[in-house]
């Protein structure tokens, strides 16, 4: 992520919530648009979020309320209005059908959301700087043995949501999909050619991780293969993330087929958003609402746990935020969260150094963290593309996260059927098990842990070396209603597997329901056996369940028929088993 500039580096930039730690940054330039709009001083952006659909009463009602509609996602029910009164929120919180409403940022949105500057096309330098193959931080994830089975298939878009991405640069230009991309800064979709042109350098320095060309130039991505199209969400002098810009990326994402996204960030101003602040409680849902819309496009999200050396499964205190006016001190909970990477459904990726180890500055937390990768850490850092042609080394959880994308859109590229849960999953039984160090705070197993959730990312066991063994992994996507104080089961039949189940049995697992806390979820061996996944705390009200499990099921025969059995022990909220599976 970009927003905590929390560790060494040869200099930080102050890029608000995107999490890097970063080597220089670049200037922006001006041209202004036209514009039917007027700015005042004063105004302050808002989400209105009401049910999916048709939102023409509710935007009638923001107009009648003092207040103008900037822009409006019917799909999701969610609207982003503008206004200078003091008592937008509350007017509109008494309008029939509207279900909440937030102010998005505690400072006046800038006056060229109105008439947007394009972004410097930074003039190019070439370089004489012939490609490494063995980068350290290539080499961790076996990237340079992958690109021997494939470097990913130009068929796969991943979408940079970030500060912008420079097109023009010779390692980037030719893996540059300029059709699908634009800039959401301020929450509306600009598609001037262009306006996606990077505001800092942070997501340039992204991109170029991510899928560099292998063009024996510069630096290679971890996979060369495959298409990059840029989303700009930062705005231009703060470098801020606000909700509506994170929004209106994600439902570009959904609509225009990125298979994965990556975001090294948070959304400003709030480094954790609270359910029970009705400002942050709207962004949570506007945000999940967006992401949600985008995974049922078919689009994985990939995220960066952040930089501030913070445990998320222990949540106790914010000293960061708001960080667009003056920060204050406040108690918070685990119930807060940081968005988008621990919004169900968003793979969170932890930021290792060179080796086995956590880097100092990146956040963890058991249960939380997803996977780790490739950071960098002090003098270690990860060397990619900078605007103007040129190269340059930062470190952080923002550096971490596109190493998992890119691992991701091999994935993509070897498994053109793969779903968001089915990528979620792979990334995970394939990733290579790292255990805690000698630290107290390193939480878990061998397999998952609070550092490394369920280890480092591997690109060469994601592409498949040689083809996957007959019989290995099986899946049901049929959905089973679970009803309030209701058990059901799911059946899987696994057959051509030879002997025992493995002592490594890994079990995915994405269940959608509107509050985890009542569920009790467990794995059936064809023989009966029992074994308990997870049975979430009574007041864990987060949405959905999309987890990895690890089970030692070595004393059962493989084949036969399993059942994933969900048991809701409460009454009020339902859901469905959306789709879970077997990997031997």
């Amino acid at each position: 992520m970009f927003s905590r500039l929390q560790a060494p580096a040869v200099a930080a930039v102050a890029l608000g919530a995107a999490l890097a730690l970063a080597a220089s940054a670049a200037a922006v330039a001006a041209e202004p648009q036209a514009s039917t709009a007027a700015w005042a001083a004063g105004t302050r952006a808002h989400l209105v979020i009401t049910a999916p659909g048709d939102t023409s009463a509710v935007r009638t009602a923001v107009a009648g309320n003092g207040g103008s509609v900037f822009a409006s996602y019917d799909a999701i029910g969610v609207i982003v209005a503008h206004s200078a009164s003091a008592g937008f929120a509350s007017a509109m919180r008494g309008v029939a059908g509207v279900q909440q409403v937030g102010a998005t940022r505690t400072s006046d949105v800038p006056a060229d959301a109105y008439n947007p500057a394009l972004p410097t096309n930074p003039t190019q330098s070439s370089t004489t700087l012939t490609e490494s193959l063995t980068r350290w931080d290539m080499t961790q994830i076996k990237a340079d043995q992958a690109w021997a089975v494939t470097t990913g298939s130009a068929s796969v878009k991943v979408g940079v949501l970030d500060t912008g991405v420079d097109d023009q640069h010779q390692d980037i230009a030719h893996n540059f999909n300029a059709a699908d991309s634009v800039s959401c800064a301020y929450g509306k979709a600009d598609t001037r050619a262009g306006a996606w042109r990077d505001v800092g350098t942070h997501g340039t320095h992204v991109a170029g991780t991510i899928a560099a060309a292998k063009n024996s130039k510069g630096v290679v991505g971890v996979a060369p293969g495959v298409k990059v199209s840029s989303v700009r969400i930062a705005e231009p002098g703060s470098s801020l993330f606000f909700a509506e810009n994170t929004i209106c990326g994600f439902m570009w994402a959904g609509d225009h087929g990125f298979k994965v996204t990556n975001n090294s960030y948070y959304t400003d101003p709030w480094q954790f958003n609270c359910p029970d602040n009705a400002d942050q409680a709207a962004i949570i849902e506007g945000v999940k609402r967006a992401q949600e819309y985008a995974e049922r496009k078919g689009s994985l999200q990939v995220a960066a746990a952040g930089n501030s050396n913070l445990d998320l499964a222990n949540k106790t205190v914010d000293t960061e935020s708001p960080n667009d006016s003056t920060p204050v001190t406040r108690t918070i909970t685990n119930a807060c969260l940081d968005i988008p990477t621990e919004l169900p459904g968003v793979v969170t990726v932890a930021a290792m150094g060179k080796g086995n180890v956590k880097a100092s500055y990146s956040n963890f937390g058991n249960g939380v963290i997803d996977i780790a990768a490739p950071g960098g850490d002090g003098t270690s850092g990860v060397y990619s593309t900078l605007p103007g042609g040129k190269y340059g080394n930062m470190n952080g959880t923002s550096m971490a996260s596109p190493h998992v994308a890119g691992v991701a859109a091999l994935l993509a590229s070897v498994n053109p059927a793969a779903t968001p849960a089915d990528l979620r999953s792979k990334l995970g039984v394939q990733a290579t098990d790292t255990a805690c160090p000698s630290d107290s705070r390193c939480t878990g197993t061998a397999t998952k842990n609070g550092f490394f959730g369920e280890g480092q990312t591997d690109a060469l066991q994601a592409v498949g070396s040689t083809p996957p063994t007959p019989g290995s992994y099986f899946e049901n996507t049929a959905d089973v209603t679970i009803a309030d104080n209701a058990t059901v089961d799911s059946p899987l039949t696994v057959s051509g597997v030879t002997g025992n189940a493995p002592a490594t049995l890994k079990v995915g697992v994405d269940i959608k329901h509107t509050y985890r806390g009542d569920l009790v979820v467990s794995l059936v061996a064809p023989d009966g056996t029992v074994y308990l996944l997870e049975d979430f705390a009574n007041s864990d009200g987060t949405d959905n369940v999309a987890k990895t499990y690890t089970v030692n099921a070595s004393s059962k025969a493989a084949n036969g028929t399993w059942k994933l059995r969900v048991r809701d022990i409460a009454s009020q909220d339902t859901g469905r088993t959306d789709a879970w599976n077997l990997t031997f």
